[in-house]
C-alpha cells in the first residue's frame, strides 16, 4: 500500500482562523482513487518548522501533497524550506517568469516585484503546472518521498491535483482499484440504536460498517475491498431494512438535489415560506436547483396548527406553486409545519425534548424536517414521523 501524506501549512490553518477545506476535499478525492491517505499533518508559517516536518515525513511517506506557502509574501516560506531539506538552492524558473508576466499583461496589471518570488523553485526540483493562478508548483524527491508542492487557493489546488499531481501518480505507481463505499444517510435515529441492530450482521472479508454523525442525520457506510463488491452488495438490503423509514438518501448527493429531481421528474414547484428557519430551507433547495416559487422569511409571530395549516394553502394559492411548505416560529419549544398539496394539506406540531443544541443546529435539524416532510408526501407515506429528540404531538389534514 502506497503511503500518501497531507501538510497543510499556515498559521491561519493551524491556529484555526480558516477551515482546511482542501484537507477534507483532497482526503475524499485520493480515496476514490484507491488511495486512501494514512496521515496528514499541519504547520505554522515558520521555517524551521516546515524544514523539520519535511525532513521527518521524508523517511516515512511515500507522497506527500504539501499546500500553502507559495505566495509572493514574506510568509510564504514553501519552497525555501524545500530547498534546504534537500540541501539545493532555489533557481528562478524562467518559464514560469515569463508565463506570470503575461498573466498579469493580459490584464491589463503590471506584475509587482514580489512576484518574481513565486518563480523560484528549488533546483533538484520539476515544475508543476498552475493553469489557473500565478503560483509555480513543484514536485521534489526527498529521501523515500515524492513531494508536491502546490498553492492554497482551492480552486488551483484541485485543478492541480486532478490535472498534474495524479497522472504523475498513475505513471510512477501501481494503484489499487478504488474501495467500495455504499451510503445511506439516516434522519432521526440515534448512531448507538442504528449500530445495535447493524453489528450482528456478517459482513464480508476486508468490509467494515462505520458510522458518521453529523446533526441531524447519521450516515451509514459500509466499505471494502473493490474485489469484494458483490458481497457488500448482497448485504446491502440487510442494513437498508434497519434503516427503514429512517434512510433519507443513498449516495452523496443530499436530500435537496434528489427531492429536486423528484420534484422536476412530477412537473412540481414549491413555494416555502419560512420563520425559525430564517431561509435555511430555501436556501437548501435554491442551491440543489429545485423549482422554487415565490418564498419569503417572515419575523416571528404566534399561530395555532389550525391556522398555519390554512396559511399554507392561502400561501400556495398566492404563488401559484402546486406546493406550499411552511415552517412556524418556536414557542415554548413548539414549533408548527404545514404542508399544501395538491391531495390535501398537512399540519404538524412538533416538540424539542432537548435544548442544549445551538440555534443553528436546531434550525437545521427543523430544516430537515421540513424536507422529510415533504419527502414523505412524495413517496405517499405519513408526512409524520418520530425525530429523536424532537417529537409530534399533534397533527391535522384539511
Amino acid at each position: 500500500m502506497i503511503k500518501v501524506e497531507m501538510l497543510s501549512t499556515g498559521d491561519e490553518v493551524l491556529h484555526g482562523q480558516i477551515i482546511d477545506t482542501n484537507a477534507a476535499w483532497l482526503a475524499d478525492y485520493f480515496f476514490n482513487q484507491g488511495l486512501p491517505m494514512s496521515r496528514r499533518n499541519t504547520v505554522g508559517d515558520s521555517l524551521d518548522d516546515l524544514i523539520a516536518v519535511l525532513k521527518e515525513r521524508s523517511e516515512h511517506a511515500d507522497v506527500l501533497i504539501v499546500n500553502g506557502g507559495l505566495g509572493p509574501t514574506s510568509d510564504d516560506l514553501s519552497a525555501q524550506a524545500a530547498a534546504t531539506a534537500a540541501g539545493v538552492e532555489l533557481v528562478m524558473h524562467q518559464q514560469w517568469l515569463e508565463h506570470m508576466e503575461r498573466f498579469f499583461a493580459e490584464r491589463g496589471r503590471e506584475m509587482a516585484p514580489s512576484n518574481r518570488k513565486q518563480a523560484l523553485i528549488p533546483a533538484t526540483s520539476e515544475m508543476v503546472d498552475n493553469p489557473v493562478g500565478t503560483a509555480c508548483g513543484f514536485a521534489l524527491q526527498l529521501n523515500r518521498c515524492l513531494m508536491f508542492f502546490t498553492p492554497g487557493v482551492p480552486s488551483e489546488f484541485k485543478v492541480m491535483v486532478d490535472q498534474q499531481i495524479m497522472p504523475r501518480l498513475r505513471e510512477r505507481f501501481v494503484l489499487p482499484e478504488p474501495p467500495v463505499c455504499l451510503r445511506l444517510t439516516t434522519f432521526g435515529r440515534s448512531e448507538s440504536e442504528l449500530a445495535q441492530s447493524l453489528e450482528p450482521l456478517s459482513l464480508p472479508e476486508g468490509a467494515v460498517m462505520g458510522y458518521r454523525s453529523s446533526m441531524p442525520i447519521i450516515e451509514l457506510k459500509l466499505t471494502g475491498p473493490a474485489t469484494q463488491r458483490a458481497a457488500m452488495e448482497a448485504v446491502w438490503p440487510q442494513v437498508q431494512r434497519v434503516a427503514g423509514e429512517s434512510a433519507i438518501f443513498e449516495g452523496t448527493e443530499g436530500l435537496p438535489a434528489q427531492l429536486a429531481e423528484h420534484l422536476r421528474e412530477q412537473s412540481l414547484n414549491i413555494a416555502v415560506s419560512e420563520q425559525f428557519t430564517a431561509g435555511l430551507l430555501c436556501l437548501q433547495l435554491a442551491s440543489a436547483q429545485a423549482p422554487l416559487g415565490n418564498s419569503e422569511v417572515l419575523s416571528a409571530r404566534p399561530e395555532t396548527l389550525q391556522q398555519i395549516t390554512e396559511r399554507a394553502k392561502t400561501f400556495a394559492l398566492q404563488a401559484g406553486s402546486a406546493l406550499a411548505l411552511v415552517v412556524g416560529s418556536l414557542d415554548d419549544e413548539h414549533l408548527h409545519f404545514a404542508l399544501h398539496t395538491p391531495k390535501g394539506t398537512y399540519g404538524l406540531q412538533v416538540k424539542f425534548n432537548v435544548t442544549r443544541y445551538a440555534l443553528r443546529t436546531r434550525q437545521e435539524v427543523c430544516a430537515m424536517m421540513a424536507l422529510n416532510m415533504l419527502r414523505r408526501w412524495l413517496n405517499g407515506w405519513d408526512v409524520a414521523a418520530e425525530h429523536g429528540w424532537v417529537n409530534v404531538v399533534d397533527s391535522l389534514e384539511i
